[in-house]
């Protein structure tokens, strides 16, 4: 199994949970949180958005490494990963 495609996403939802925090400072779970808010949902975000839509299936990691799955897989998991951090960041806030 390749890991790397995972890691890319992990990578990218990092750094978009954190881009995300920074933008919307109300959700901001400070820096750690908006790491782990952001890598988990970049990396699960893009493993269940593969799984359900097919054509999403090169992006979830399928073993071909070329300079388009590296970015996708960058893109997606920082995508993903900011809007999991801006749904916890949220959601966080309404509790407190």
């Amino acid at each position: 199994m390749n890991f790397l495609p995972l890691l890319l996403q992990l990578v990218g939802g990092a750094i978009g949970g954190n881009a995300a925090g920074a933008v919307a400072k109300d959700s901001s779970l400070g820096t750690v949180g908006n790491t782990i808010a952001g890598a988990l949902g970049g990396g699960l975000g893009m493993q269940v958005l593969g799984a359900l839509i097919p054509a999403l299936g090169g992006m979830a990691g399928n073993g071909s490494m070329d300079i388009g799955s590296i970015l996708s897989g960058l893109v997606g998991g920082g995508v993903t990963g900011g809007i999991v951090q801006l749904i916890v960041g949220l959601i966080r806030r309404r509790m407190a």
